[in-house]
């Protein structure tokens, strides 16, 4: 059996792709409201041709089974908030922290969306302001030394 046939009686006959109920919004947004955990994780990913996708993972899945909650077209605060609304609001506030960058948008959607999470600034972008902040100071003293 040839591999294109293989992958239309996977998508035809196997799976349940014809009634999946995301089939209707796939192109805009995934929605997995059931994997929504105490600690989430949101961030922009381009995935091709520059396209921009927000994503938010269940950080205690630890990127196993389960751990997508939404995958969601483009970066606007108002387009990410409307999906993420879907969410029941009781599952919303179930959430007590979301990692997130400085991206304002961020901010907005995580306030928004899970009122009671304590928002934490991931690793990546702290460290990138501590090694900014003291390059800053090391050009500030050899100036000086210069002068």
């Amino acid at each position: 059996m040839n591999g294109k046939q293989l992958q239309s009686q996977y998508k035809e006959h196997l799976s349940d792709y014809k009634a999946w109920e995301q089939k209707e919004h796939t192109e805009d947004y995934i929605l997995y409201s059931k994997n929504v955990g105490y600690r989430l994780c949101i961030d922009e990913t381009a995935l091709s041709k520059g396209e921009l996708y927000t994503t938010i993972i269940n950080k205690d899945k630890r990127g196993r089974k389960g751990s997508i909650v939404a995958v969601i077209k483009g970066t606007k605060s108002e387009d990410v908030i409307t999906v993420l609304m879907l969410i029941p609001a009781d599952v919303r506030r179930q959430v007590k922290e979301i990692t997130l960058d400085m991206a304002a948008s961020m901010y907005k959607i995580a306030r928004t969306c899970f009122p009671r999470a304590m928002q934490v600034i991931d690793r990546f972008h702290v460290q990138k302001l501590g090694y900014e902040a003291v390059q800053e100071l090391c050009i500030t003293y050899r100036w000086q030394v210069i002068k």
